[in-house]
This record gives C-alpha cells, sequence and structure tokens, in this order.
C-alpha cells in the first residue's frame, strides 16, 4: 500500500500545509477527539538524545490510542553496524510508523527508500521540519498567521534556518537571515526558496531585525559540534538577541527558540523570559503538530 513520509517541509503541498495546520490547531483546542492510531505503533529511533521530540511524539501517540516505542543506539542494530536498509524493512513488519532523529539527514532518506511505512524526520543536521511547523503553528495562535508578516532568523545557518527556508518556498512569508560569514543556510535550499519568496540574508543581525513579527534564534554550538565552540562564540559575536535588538522589531513581534537555550549566549534572559517570548507555547505545539503528522501519515486523516 502506499504511503507518505515527511522528511522536508515541501513533502506537503501549499494547500496540505494550511490543512496540516488546520488539524494541529484542532487539537491544540481540544476539538479534536479521535483516536486514529487505534492498536498501531510507532518505532522512535534516536541517535541523538532529546526531550521535546522523544516526550511530545510518545505523549501524541498514546493520546491519538497508539503505542509508540522509544529506540536508542543501544536498542537498534544501527549503533553497531546493521545497514539502514535492514532495519527499515524488520521495522515496518512490526509498526505502522518510523519516527528517526539522527545526525546525517541521508540515513532518513535511506530509511524512507527502503520503509514500509510512512517515515517521521524528528530532525537531522540539514532539517527540523517538525520544530518549524509547531513554530508556524506559534505564529498562526499568536498572530493570526504569516501573511504579509516578516520573520528574522538570527545565528546560525543550521537545520532550522533550512528548514524556515523551505516553509519560505512553500508558504511565500518574507524571511530574513543574519548569519556570520561562513555559517550561511545551505545553499541549495536557499536558492529554491529565493526563487519564489522574498528571501534575504545579512551580515548584520540588526538589518535582518527591522520590523521583524517573528524574531527566531538557536544554540550557536548544536550537538556534535562541541569542539567548535570557542571558534563559534567569536564567530557569532554580536548575534546575541538582546532586548535593544527586539526593540528594532515590530511593536507586537514575538520571539520564538527551538530550545534548549543558552541564556547569556544566543538570546539575553530578559527576551526569552519576557513579555514577548512565546518559547512555551512553541513547545507545547510541538505536540500537536506532530500529532497532526501522525493522524495523517499513519491514521487515515485526510489533508484534501
Amino acid at each position: 500500500m502506499q504511503h507518505r513520509d515527511l522528511i522536508a517541509i515541501p513533502d506537503f503541498t501549499t494547500a496540505e500545509l494550511h490543512r496540516l495546520l488546520d488539524l494541529a490547531e484542532s487539537m491544540r483546542t481540544g476539538s479534536y477527539d479521535r483516536k486514529p492510531l487505534a492498536g498501531k505503533s510507532l518505532a522512535m529511533i534516536f541517535m541523538k538524545a532529546s526531550t521535546r521530540t522523544r516526550v511530545s511524539f510518545e505523549v501524541g501517540t498514546w493520546q491519538l490510542g497508539g503505542h509508540a516505542l522509544f529506540l536508542s543506539p543501544r536498542d537498534v542494530q544501527l549503533g553497531r553496524g546493521e545497514p539502514i536498509a535492514d532495519t527499515a524493512r524488520v521495522l515496518s513488519s512490526y509498526v505502522d510508523g518510523i519516527m528517526i532523529r539522527t545526525f546525517s539527514h541521508s540515513e532518513v532518506e535511506e530509511l524512507a527508500s527502503f520503509a514500509g511505512v510512512p517515515v517521521i524526520n524528528g530532525l537531522t543536521d540539514l532539517l527540523h521540519p517538525c520544530q518549524v511547523l509547531a513554530d508556524l503553528l506559534t505564529v498562526r495562535q499568536h498572530l493570526g498567521g504569516w501573511e504579509g508578516k516578516r520573520i528574522a532568523w538570527i545565528g546560525d545557518g543550521n537545520n532550522m534556518a533550512n528548514s524556515w527556508l523551505n516553509a519560505a518556498f512553500r508558504l511565500g512569508f518574507e524571511l530574513r537571515l543574519a548569519c556570520p560569514e561562513g555559517y550561511d543556510p545551505d545553499p541549495e535550499i536557499l536558492a529554491r526558496a529565493r526563487a519564489v519568496a522574498p528571501v534575504t540574508v545579512y551580515r548584520d543581525p540588526a538589518e535582518a531585525m527591522d520590523g521583524a513579527h517573528v524574531v527566531n534564534t538557536d544554540v550557536w554550538t548544536s550537538m556534535g559540534q562541541e569542539e567548535e565552540q570557542v571558534q563559534r562564540e567569536k564567530a557569532f559575536a554580536g548575534y546575541q538577541v538582546t532586548p535593544s535588538l527586539m526593540d528594532r522589531a515590530a511593536h507586537d513581534a514575538i520571539f520564538l527558540h527551538c530550545l534548549p537555550a543558552h541564556r547569556g549566549e544566543e538570546v539575553a534572559a530578559e527576551v526569552i523570559d519576557g513579555p514577548q517570548s512565546r518559547v512555551w507555547d512553541e513547545a507545547e505545539n510541538r505536540l500537536h503538530v506532530q500529532k497532526a503528522i501522525m493522524a495523517v501519515l499513519m491514521g487515515g486523516e485526510k489533508l484534501t
């Protein structure tokens, strides 16, 4: 039977993304009460540790009537060199969906190409689609939507920046990225988004922040980059989201961060803990968005 995966945001059309976020919103407000995953199981492979991804997927599966299995590198043979194709085939005979959080994006693509069940990208070094979908739900929740809004990304051109570019590619909003030299987003993803949406890369965070309605950042050093910490601290000096930088944004701007956050590095405590911060709603929205994704990919909900 044909199935769909969520490897990257453009896997869904523009209309499907709107419908997916409608479904997530009905889950957020409590008006959705179906159990489309009754009798179904999700395998969750974690080659990278996680708080939000693990808890939100596990709780979300249960809330939709299903069961989630947590598989760390100690629990699957991937950690001891079993080919990804073999793992994909075996798991597909047991479960109804696979979520994987790992380092190399090619691992997720290979898993999806051999799996007989839907595969969900829980994070790779290239992309973090579930997080940016949760961010979009948060923008809708607090600003009514992204149409006519300016979204700013301050910091590393990492998997989050790449996923924001993918979202701009599909949804057409204005995206301004401020990245230090040498830390730009993926060039192909950037070029594709630029072809259809007003996307600009700046070196000066203040320029990117001017009039922004959504201000977004992430840690300067992600998991697996610890040896680059000192070099990155130098490169990102001046990229901290401070109250004075926030003053350049629109008066009703909201601040987002995918967490975990390092107060005093990429963001000042006064910002992330201040009145414009929506990071806790954003974290909660991981649950609602991922439930919507699972309901569609594994539970038969339609996006038409």
